[in-house]
């Protein structure tokens, strides 16, 4: 199964682009893994919802009907690292060919993305800049990775 990261627009801060690096080759151990940058739609005095619905449009021309989609959004469950790493470890087995992980613009998915959607997934109950989320959903997904392999990162 290929693991896939779709984020809208670039990251800009380079503490956090060595920080998605170091996850990112880390996790090449354990997953066909790929984060994949979606060019930022310019807001040519565009209104949130008119925004959101060409995000939208853009996100799921990435994505095929075969997909198993999760979007990282508030609105999503909460878990904990060992229930990330058990549903992770269910994706690894199950026989879709990619899971596709989302992590959407600065107002969140369209109708449409959520319709599309399998899954909703929160990373805390708080709110963080989307560029500092990528960098804590590669870190939990490095460490659901080796929880399931035994390692002793999460300790």
């Amino acid at each position: 199964m290929k693991f896939v990261l779709i984020v809208i627009g670039r990251t800009k801060e380079n503490y956090l682009i060595n920080g998605i690096d170091l996850y990112n080759k880390r996790l090449k151990h354990y997953m066909n893994f790929e984060i994949l940058e979606l060019n930022k739609i310019k807001n040519n005095n565009l209104s949130k919802n008119e925004l959101v619905k060409k995000e939208g449009e853009y996100i799921l021309k990435n994505i095929k009907p075969s997909d198993y989609v999760i979007l990282l959004d508030s609105k999503g469950i909460l878990s904990t690292s060992y229930k990330f790493s058990e549903k992770l470890n269910k994706l690894f087995l199950n026989s879709k060919k990619r899971c596709v992980f989302v992590i959407g613009g600065a107002y969140g998915f369209s109708n449409l993305v959520y319709d599309r959607s399998n899954e909703k997934l929160s990373l805390s109950e708080m709110t963080f800049s989307h560029q500092l989320v990528r960098l804590l959903f590669l870190e939990q997904l490095y460490r659901a990775c080796t929880i399931i392999n035994n390692e002793p990162y999460h300790n």
